[in-house]
């Protein structure tokens, strides 16, 4: 596993439309495992794939608290509902370093999405995982 550079605005790549993964394998397990290397490294509790220059539809995140670890892997999510009550949360992005905003999102949410193993799943999630 290693740390990848992460790609900051201005970049016209982190526009670019990221492409769905056909199946999940050995090289896409070990793109996830770099990227929760490179989340870690930056201090940050999320990072998609586009972030590190490649544009596929994967996203990482870790939002234990204290030392616990709890890496969370997304393959091809897809919001499949979310709540009309929002939740306001403090956000930043590693790709737009040292800028933070109060942002409202949906205080709930549904996403279906393939995990580390590329097994089908669905999260129900609330609070900071629904945001």
């Amino acid at each position: 596993m290693a740390a990848k550079t992460i790609i900051t605005e201005p970049n016209k790549l982190l526009r670019q439309i990221s492409k769905p993964v056909e199946s999940v394998g050995k090289e896409e397990q070990q793109l996830m495992n770099d990227m929760l290397d490179t989340m870690y490294a930056a201090n940050g509790i999320g990072l998609a794939a586009i972030q590190i220059g490649i544009p596929k539809r994967i996203i990482v995140m870790d939002i234990g608290k204290d030392e616990k670890k709890e890496p969370r892997y997304f393959v091809n999510p897809v919001i499949v509902n979310k709540d009309k009550i929002k939740n306001t949360h403090e956000e930043g992005c590693l790709s737009v370093p040292d800028q933070f905003a109060e942002i409202d999102r949906p205080s709930k949410c549904e996403v279906e999405y393939l995990d580390y193993n590329g097994k089908k799943q669905l999260l129900k999630a609330d609070g900071l995982l629904a945001t």
